[in-house]
């Protein structure tokens, strides 16, 4: 019995070269290629798939929410993530969704399809440098709020942007930026957007 794989990247030339690899071996048939994560869950139904490798960074549903959602929509479906960027707060984040795996793009194919495989098997497989950072690196220290906040404050808006499209008032988001701020370290808006994000705190 082949593992049917559901693949889902939103960058076309990663998706096909990922569908390509894996579709060479022996015991793995890629079933439904997407390039958002917003039809996974549907796609894992209606194809049946054993395991979904989903892109962490994807427009419509990221792949962490498009996780949780297979495993809403079919538990027995195992989920790798599979991440250009190497972020502590993305893997817990992850685990905490359900997903069984989670490997950054430059993985080997040999050693990505045996990450396949394995999840499959019922096995966690995290990358071992990634999994050493998360233990050191620690919870993000931002509320959901502050953390929408800071996240829609990378898009270099004004307050008033931020505020409008928050529906908060301007003096909020001043709270809310200001305490991401003290909570990150970061000296200005922008140094605090940074820290976060490498820390994989925003998504």
């Amino acid at each position: 019995m082949n593992i049917r794989l559901v693949i889902a990247d939103d960058q076309a030339l990663v998706r096909g070269a990922l569908a390509a690899l894996l579709g060479l071996e022996p015991d793995i048939e890629v079933v439904a290629e997407l390039g958002d994560g917003t039809g996974v869950a549907a796609a894992v139904v209606e194809y049946s798939a054993d395991v979904a490798m989903l892109d962490v960074e994807m427009p419509g549903l990221d792949g962490i929410s498009a996780a949780a959602a297979v495993r809403r929509a079919a538990p027995s479906c195992r989920v790798l993530m599979v991440t250009t960027f190497g972020r502590p707060g993305y893997l817990k984040r992850a685990m905490q969704a359900g997903a069984s795996g989670f490997v950054v793009k430059d993985t080997p194919a040999r050693q990505l399809a045996e990450a396949v495989r394995r999840v499959h098997q019922g096995l966690r497989v995290v990358d071992p440098v990634l999994a050493a950072e998360s233990l050191t690196a620690g919870d993000s220290p931002l509320t959901e709020r502050e953390g929408e906040v800071l996240k829609a404050a990378s898009d270099g808006g004004t307050v008033a942007d931020i505020a409008k499209s928050a529906m908060l008032s301007e003096g909020t988001v001043r709270n809310y930026l200001s305490a991401a701020m003290a909570k990150t370290g970061g000296r200005t808006r922008a140094e605090a957007v940074r820290i976060a994000e490498d820390n994989g705190w925003l998504l």
